[in-house]
């Protein structure tokens, strides 16, 4: 838990069991690692169009959903042209 304290007030990116991927202000979290999100969003992945956006606000991921929490890259992340990437969603690793 000492390892996530590190990355509060940074902008992180979070992918769940269910594939989604989350990028918000990390504000806080507790032992179990649920986690609190500022000013966050999910980016939606398709193989057809670009990575849409849908803005969440300020959210909680309850821990035992979280597979990966990374810091984000803020400088390299703007420089990416989102709508350009096309990808295949991550697949749900819950149903496995």
């Amino acid at each position: 838990m000492a390892e996530l304290q590190k990355y509060v007030d940074l902008t992180v990116e979070i992918i769940t069991s269910d594939g989604r991927v989350i990028v918000g202000l990390l504000k806080g979290f507790d032992q179990t690692i649920n986690v609190i999100l500022s000013n966050c969003h999910e980016r939606i992945y398709s193989e057809t169009e670009g990575v849409e956006r849908m803005n969440l606000g300020l959210y909680i991921i309850r821990g035992d959903n979280i597979v990966l929490i990374g810091e984000l890259d803020q400088a390299r992340d703007d420089s990416i042209d989102l709508s350009e990437i096309r990808a295949a969603p991550i697949n749900d690793i819950s149903r496995r």
